[in-house]
């Protein structure tokens, strides 16, 4: 049972370090856009559409492997009763 324990315990951190990361994430690219962008243009050659549109995704992106691969597997272990 201490095993069980650890896991939720590992995945409850996981979505919360994550959903950390996502949260900073969209903030400072809803923030600061043009300093994000200028950063990334010196690395990669993209027009300012594109690279909305690829930050967009990334971000959407992020957000469903948080969900998918941290919050439903500690929600199915607390739903279980483990």
């Amino acid at each position: 049972m201490m095993e069980i324990d650890a896991i939720r315990t590992f995945f409850l951190w996981c979505t919360i370090l994550n959903a950390g990361l996502l949260i900073f994430t969209a903030a400072v690219c809803a923030c600061a856009k043009d300093w994000v962008y200028a950063r990334h243009s010196t690395f990669f050659p993209l027009i300012r559409e594109s690279f909305d549109t690829a930050i967009y995704y990334f971000i959407g992106a992020m957000k469903i492997i948080v969900l998918m691969f941290n919050l439903v597997p500690y929600l199915a272990l607390l739903i279980a009763g483990y």
